[in-house]
């Protein structure tokens, strides 16, 4: 039975690839790549990012809606 992969949670130091914000959703692409952004980004990229086939991930203390 093969295992099941799991990301670490975000952590203060985990930082937006946009802008150097905070952290608070990670983008996993389905090439084995992700992507961290705040929530400010995160809802101007998911859209593009599911067309892609990207899984959303939002930390369970986020308070974005993605």
């Amino acid at each position: 039975m093969p295992g099941t992969l799991t990301s670490p949670k975000l952590t203060a130091a985990d930082r937006c690839d946009r802008c150097n914000a905070a952290a608070r959703v990670r983008a996993v692409l389905p090439t084995g790549g992700e992507l961290l952004f705040c929530g400010h980004h995160a809802n101007e990229h998911t859209d593009r990012l599911r067309e892609l086939g990207a899984t959303i991930v939002t930390e369970s203390d986020a308070d974005v809606t993605v």
